[in-house]
């Protein structure tokens, strides 16, 4: 907080930086940064500051994690694994709601949900409109909700995760338990992976209501601080 986020906050580009703990074991993290442009992002890595962060943190490391998001452009980034070396993902922003990406100043600062699908080849521009016609829409009314970022893996052009901040853990058990996470849910499924389907269907001849799958996985972090720049 005292020397990594000012140290992002000069960097031209930059939108929104996050420290991210898995929810509840903490044992597991990432940083989260958000960029305007691929070339800034580029800029970033090239200016040394990067490095300068890296090593400023790695005492404290086991291991780490970085995630990216691209808010605009069509830029594909290619990373060379390096022994030692963060895991570094890159996404690309294809819908939000709400102008701005929560900030340290917000009370809904640590209540992260990522939902991650696998789409068929093909179906992302679909999945993309439905998300943007018919789940935001109805992010915006649920209680807690306060923002929503679909992003699609530039790595992995079929993995979409959706990103919502909220008010609280009950308000995300609450949305999951009211049965309206199972129908938006059922609106897109059609434009999931065939594994997906079939997994679906296994578990609903079984009584089993699982909404997860190889293809879909839910997870929960606290935002240990984070800060926007917008």
């Amino acid at each position: 907080e005292i020397k990594i986020i000012p140290r992002f906050e000069k960097v031209p580009g930059c939108l929104y930086v996050g420290l991210i703990l898995r929810e509840p074991q903490h044992d597991e993290g990432f940083s989260m940064t958000v960029w305007d442009s691929g070339e800034n992002l580029r800029a970033f890595e090239e200016s040394g500051v990067y490095r300068e962060n890296l090593e400023e943190v790695r005492p404290y490391l086991s291991g780490s994690s970085e995630e990216r998001i691209q808010l605009s452009g069509d830029m594909k980034l290619e990373y060379v694994s390096v022994p030692g070396e963060p895991t570094v993902r890159s996404y690309k922003a294809l819908a939000q709601m709400g102008p701005e990406i929560p900030g340290q100043e917000k009370s809904y600062l640590a209540n992260l949900r990522l939902l991650t699908v696998k789409i068929q080849p093909g179906k992302m521009e679909e999945f993309r409109r439905l998300y943007i016609d018919e789940i935001i829409p109805v992010l915006k009314t649920v209680r807690g909700c306060r923002y929503a970022l679909l992003t699609e893996g530039l790595e992995e052009r079929n993995e979409a995760i959706s990103i919502t901040f909220w008010d609280s853990r009950r308000d995300i058990d609450d949305y999951e338990q009211s049965g309206l996470f199972t129908e938006l849910n059922n609106r897109v499924k059609h434009t999931f992976t065939g594994l997906y389907r079939w997994k679906m269907a296994v578990d609903e001849q079984t009584s089993r209501h699982a909404v997860t799958s190889d293809d879909q996985t839910v997870q929960y972090y606290s935002v240990v601080i984070g800060k926007s720049f917008q």
